[in-house]
């Protein structure tokens, strides 16, 4: 009976002191905890908490939403998140996540950036992903340590489906499928997960089976222009990450770098994402340490808070809308795709028949297609959605009736369907051997990344 009511106590505790202000320090599961319980009763009008799941310790992966419409999602309003921590001892991410919320909930009504932002769009946020292996780690430590693993002493970042290979690191665990439901069941549109141990964005692929993804040593998806423009969307409104060289021998032209370029990571979560979720993602590392003196996160702070604001923003580029069939009802699993972008699992609506399509400036020709119905296609003129907080919106609707949600066949897109089983033991040989060099690099220059 003692334990229940003494953890009562010690958190009204914590939401009287987290009233007062979030402090620039390191906080541990308990007070992180406190902390979003305490912002979610306060600002409870537009915030919503949630956990995805627990940890291999049983620490519950807490998820805080700010919008207009927290509690569920809502047609036309897309859905954005960070994620921190996924590296249990790279924490300066963590600790900017929790001083986001703090910025954005303070700052609803007043701030007319902060205001839009929380109006247009849902804002989910997961501090920490790897709550066991912030607990594992010791402050100050620049360099690699075991805090980098999960409890099972797996690396998160090497735990995902891989769409190149099937040279998986080990069987899925339970933090890594909290993050691969979560993704199944919100339509995420824009995400960035955020790392230390340099200063640089990066974007996918993160890997390549030696397909016609690679161009001049980079592995490129499909909707390169715009991953170049999100990186440097952030890089730019950073204070120095667009400079490159911040961290001694490092060099990343205008503060940002293609993942495979960079080196190969096989079974990560920022492919994953892009790939089998729909939603386009980064890798932000944002300190050359990955774990720095406390009184260094005031400066991280005013470093990151603007490229945090502007990087949400973009989950208003390009278009959004529905299809749907005369009648006005939705389609699920119709297939819309931009011509000249061959993505490789093919976007489909989501169970509201909704898609979202992150696209610059520009004129692009679409193709839906619905079974028993013959392909629909349209130009449309994308204009620059996040000067207005809005992406250009567009229904495609089908003159004759069609197929209801029952009778709509989803086409398979597995790891099977599209890796190369010839290259995967090689490219798992190479993954290891360049950590290994990262590992040993990491004593001179503190760099063991994402």
């Amino acid at each position: 009976m003692f334990l229940p009511i003494f953890l009562h106590c010690l958190c009204i505790g914590s939401m009287t002191l987290w009233v007062q202000g979030l402090d620039f320090n390191f906080h541990d599961s308990r007070q992180i905890e406190a902390y979003l319980q305490s912002v979610s009763k306060n600002y409870s009008t537009f915030t919503n908490l949630y956990s995805i799941g627990k940890s291999v310790q049983g620490r519950e992966l807490w998820v805080l939403v700010l919008g207009k419409y927290p509690i569920e999602h809502k047609v036309g309003i897309p859905e954005f998140k960070y994620v921190g921590n996924m590296h249990g001892d790279e924490v300066v991410g963590r600790e900017m996540l929790l001083h986001l919320i703090d910025y954005l909930v303070k700052n609803y009504r007043t701030d007319s950036t902060v205001t839009r932002l929380i109006d247009s769009c849902r804002l989910h946020i997961l501090p920490s992903m790897n709550p066991d292996g912030f607990e594992a780690s010791a402050p100050p430590d620049c360099i690699f340590s075991k805090g980098r693993y999960n409890r099972n002493s797996v690396d998160l970042n090497r735990n995902f489906p891989d769409t190149f290979s099937t040279a998986a690191s080990s069987r899925v665990q339970p933090e890594t499928q909290a993050v691969m439901d979560w993704i199944q069941s919100e339509s995420f549109v824009l995400s960035a997960n955020l790392h230390g141990g340099t200063v640089v964005a990066s974007y996918p692929y993160d890997n390549s089976n030696g397909g016609s993804e690679l161009v001049n040593g980079e592995s490129r998806s499909p909707d390169h222009d715009v991953y170049v423009h999100l990186a440097k969307t952030y890089s730019y409104n950073h204070t120095t990450m667009h400079t490159g060289t911040q961290c001694g021998s490092s060099t990343f032209p205008d503060g940002i770098t293609n993942g495979y370029q960079w080196y190969t990571v096989i079974g990560g979560m920022q492919d994953y994402n892009y790939v089998y979720g729909q939603c386009f993602e980064i890798t932000l590392e944002l300190s050359c340490c990955k774990y720095p003196p406390a009184d260094q996160l005031a400066g991280f702070w005013q470093e990151n808070r603007a490229a945090l604001l502007a990087y949400m923003q973009q989950v208003h580029l390009g278009v959004k809308g529905q299809v749907l069939d005369v009648d006005g009802n939705p389609i699920p699993s119709a297939v819309v795709e931009v011509q000249g972008r061959n993505n490789i699992c093919p976007y489909k609506t989501n169970k509201h028949g909704e898609y979202y399509r992150l696209l610059l400036p520009g004129t692009y020709t679409f193709v839906v297609t619905v079974p028993g119905s013959e392909p629909m296609k349209k130009t449309l003129q994308i204009p620059n959605g996040p000067a207005s907080f809005s992406a250009l919106k567009y229904d495609f609707v089908f003159r004759s009736n069609s197929p209801t949600s029952e009778t709509v066949a989803a086409e398979s897109c597995t790891t099977a369907d599209h890796n190369s089983d010839n290259t995967a033991a090689s490219l798992q040989a190479l993954h290891f051997a360049i950590l290994l060099a990262l590992a040993g690099a990491a004593a001179m220059s503190g760099l063991v990344h994402s």
